[in-house]
């Protein structure tokens, strides 16, 4: 998950990111979860947290922390399954 290296990738849109993340997250909530699901929710509080930085380096209005935290609680709450780990952890950044 390190080697994505996400923040450095500004040139996508957030859906493609999505679309790319997305099947390798929803794989592992799907085999992992089954048996270690409690394991998985900070691998997936993590992926959220390389989100935020994601916003702070591609959007300049973002660069503030409290910002981008308000931005991705607002996306997760308009659109909660947009990114597959917001199933399970929705507000983990908080």
């Amino acid at each position: 998950m390190q080697s994505w290296r996400l923040h450095r990738h500004v040139n996508l849109t957030n859906a493609e990111l999505a679309r790319w993340i997305n099947p390798i997250v929803r794989g592992w909530m799907d085999y992992y979860g089954q048996f270690g699901r409690q394991e998985l929710y900070p691998l997936l509080a993590r992926i959220s947290y390389y989100l935020v930085r994601w916003l702070r380096k591609k959007y300049k209005r973002l660069r503030a922390l409290k910002d981008a935290l308000a931005a991705l609680r607002r996306a997760s709450r308009q659109r909660p399954g947009f990114f597959a780990q917001w199933r399970w952890v929705t507000y983990a950044w908080q």
